[in-house]
């Protein structure tokens, strides 16, 4: 199969920054291979693309820049993280020692359809399999992947410590098929949600998207 790319409803996630800097990316040729775009307080905003970058505007960004922004998102996790309802976007948020929200990273979410086909014939062995990559590489895309694929022959459910896998919201995200998702309520929580899993709903395959604490791993 031929590696197929879709952004997601890239609209979406452009209508919930300042207008100024949407328009700004609306000019831009090259939405495509739009990654994220970075806004912090005091400095200009940028847009980071695959090959790039690229100042938006020469004005700064403001406080009232970002509560735009966190006013038309979900609430953030524990994390720092937030999505939009039924997409795959990203919105993290950068604090001061107060508390308060001083810069945004919202990153473009994407569905890619075949990025298995390499490793299929592990994924679907029965084994365990750890994927390990530095941040960025599409481990989260593979195992999204990986869940809608598995989800065809097998009870899969995932456990979505932040809604990484299968998108904000209650819905999961078309691109992992027929895999059933559990939130989590907090990221200390994810062990007990993966013995709830276990316990409750019988899966054959559990799909996580990080491994952080002793417990996660047992």
């Amino acid at each position: 199969m031929t590696e197929v790319r879709i952004t997601d409803d890239l609209d979406a996630l452009l209508a919930v920054l300042p207008p100024h800097v949407e328009a700004a990316i609306r000019r831009i040729d090259g939405k495509d291979d739009l990654i994220e775009v970075v806004l912090d307080l005091g400095r200009v905003p940028e847009a980071r693309y695959f090959d790039r970058e690229a100042i938006l505007d020469e004005r700064e960004v403001t406080e009232a820049d970002l509560e735009h922004v966190i006013s038309r998102i979900g609430t953030f996790t524990d994390e720092n993280r937030a999505g939009i309802e039924r997409t795959l976007h990203r919105i993290s948020a950068m604090r001061n020692r107060h508390g308060r929200i001083v810069g945004i990273t919202a990153r473009v979410g994407r569905a890619v359809y075949g990025t298995i086909d390499i490793i299929k014939d592990i994924v679907t062995s029965g084994k365990s399999i750890l994927l390990l990559g530095r941040p960025g590489v599409g481990k989260t895309t593979m195992l999204r992947e990986a869940a809608r694929v598995l989800a065809e022959t097998n009870r899969v459910v995932i456990v979505d410590t932040s809604n990484e896998i299968g998108g904000d919201g209650d819905i999961p995200h078309p691109a992992v098929g027929r895999a059933r998702r559990m939130q989590v309520p907090t990221p200390t929580r994810q062990h007990a949600v993966m013995i709830e899993a276990v316990e409750n709903h019988m899966p054959e395959v559990i799909v996580i998207d990080e491994i952080g604490t002793e417990l996660e791993a047992a």
